[in-house]
């Protein structure tokens, strides 16, 4: 008789216990605790990288030879910044409407790259936004962060942004997941070697 009078007991807390557990599941709904400095589900609800490589200009193998990251700081404005020539100035200041962006940084005319990654500020933490020179499949003119400054080189070269807030000049943890997604889809698209991948100092 105790031996059942404890079965019981033991029955009825396990029962109790998966009541509770799925009611507390049920009230989280797609609400889950917040997961600290990097969360998977909020990495996978960034858009997919292939939909900010996809362009309406024609694309074909060989047209990217190198992939240049560098960093850039983010002004009181949100835009993402760099200096050059002792002055600094935005590197996109068109608003395009981008892949990611939730306030982001447009792709423009005007933007001296062809990827921007947000770092939460100017637009979604790892949100990756493809300029213009992108989308038209266009060479950025400027001075590589490599010292690649031949025409040939600049023209084959792919250049991606990683906004940075300035006081810290590294990317987020989104920023280097996205980047390294991008560059692994840019590298097997276009036939680009890891060793043409060139990344900032600061990068770790």
């Amino acid at each position: 008789m105790t031996v059942q009078s404890r079965q019981t007991k033991v029955l009825v807390a396990l029962l109790v216990s998966i009541i509770t557990g799925a009611l507390v599941l049920n009230a989280l709904g797609y609400n889950p605790p917040s997961a600290g400095a990097f969360c998977l589900s909020r990495y996978y609800r960034l858009a997919p990288v292939e939909k900010a490589v996809i362009c309406e200009a024609a694309q074909y193998r060989g047209r990217w030879r190198r992939v240049e990251i560098f960093c850039s700081q983010t002004g009181r404005d949100g835009l993402a910044r760099q200096t050059y020539g002792g002055q600094e100035q935005p590197v996109t200041d068109v608003r395009a409407g981008g892949t990611d962006s939730s306030s982001g940084v447009g792709g423009g005319e005007n933007a001296d790259c062809h990827f921007v990654i947000h770092n939460g500020r100017s637009g979604q933490d790892g949100g990756i936004e493809a300029t213009e020179y992108w989308k038209k499949q266009w060479s950025v003119n400027r001075q590589s962060d490599e010292g690649v400054q031949p025409a040939l080189g600049d023209a084959l070269t792919v250049f991606i942004c990683l906004v940075t807030d300035g006081k810290i000049d590294r990317p987020t943890d989104f920023q280097v997941k996205r980047a390294e997604a991008l560059v692994e889809e840019l590298c097997g698209r276009f036939n680009i070697w890891p060793e043409s991948v060139h990344y900032p100092d600061t990068w770790r």
